[in-house]
């Protein structure tokens, strides 16, 4: 689980990095805190960090319980690439908007393995240590 708890950490170190992106952005396209729109640019920024923030909401619950019940490498592999996903996500959203579909393709399909893997885990234990 040491591969798991460490992926983890890299997602949530992610997820500062992009808050410490859009802070400079606020700065470089003056918009005053604490508004969150008024300028496009930061605007793509903050949405970026607001989406990966509704998946980070999904992801470390699941990838926690697909490690403990499903496998704790295929655990980390899937959120290694969540976190590459996140990634190009950010970068293409702020560049284009358009071009980020690749990256939430790629942190997608891993976060509904997670999640669904995770759910198979856990009721597969609740039923076994119900009989």
């Amino acid at each position: 689980m040491a591969y798991v708890q460490l992926v983890m950490l890299l997602a949530l170190l992610e997820f500062m990095l992009f808050g410490y992106a859009v802070g400079h952005a606020r700065e470089r396209y003056k918009v005053p805190a604490p508004a969150t729109s008024g300028h496009e640019v930061f605007d793509r920024y903050f949405r970026a960090q607001m989406n990966t923030l509704e998946q980070l909401i999904v992801f470390l619950p699941s990838i926690w319980l697909f490690g403990h019940y499903i496998n704790a490498w295929a655990a980390a592999a899937l959120g290694a690439l969540f976190i590459i996903g996140r990634a190009l996500y950010f970068r293409g959203y702020v560049q284009a908007p358009q071009s980020r579909h690749a990256g939430f393709v790629l942190s997608a399909i891993p976060n509904v393995t997670l999640l669904v893997g995770a759910l198979i885990g856990v009721l597969r234990a609740a039923i076994v240590g119900a009989i």
